[in-house]
């Protein structure tokens, strides 16, 4: 069963690929948990110390979350996922804007 903010298989599937693998050092805590710990934190917006312990140490979540963020991993997945989609035609790229503006 999946849970309200996790990713569904066909999601972990899509982005699992897409991870920067660690070939040294002790056994990682498995991937998908932390994604899905990462992501409960930015659906929910609460604090770090508050993630469910389910998906493992909130410094675990935290440090992977800032590894990521800083070596262009949350980049790469957006434009891979997004070049997937765009290919299969499900992305309209036409934008409105209003340009109006109001002086006070």
């Amino acid at each position: 069963m999946v849970r309200r903010h996790e990713l569904t298989d066909v999601e972990w599937e899509a982005l699992s690929g897409l991870l920067p693998r660690s070939s040294s050092g002790r056994p990682r805590l498995d991937d998908r948990r932390v994604l899905n710990g990462i992501v409960w934190k930015l659906r929910t917006g609460s604090a770090w110390r508050d993630v469910p312990e389910r998906y493992g140490p909130w410094r675990t979540l935290y440090t992977r979350f800032r590894r990521w963020a800083l070596d262009g991993t949350f980049t790469r997945l957006l434009a891979a996922v997004q070049a997937e989609r765009d290919a299969a035609g499900d992305i309209d790229w036409l934008v409105s804007v209003d340009s109006t503006v109001t002086r006070a």
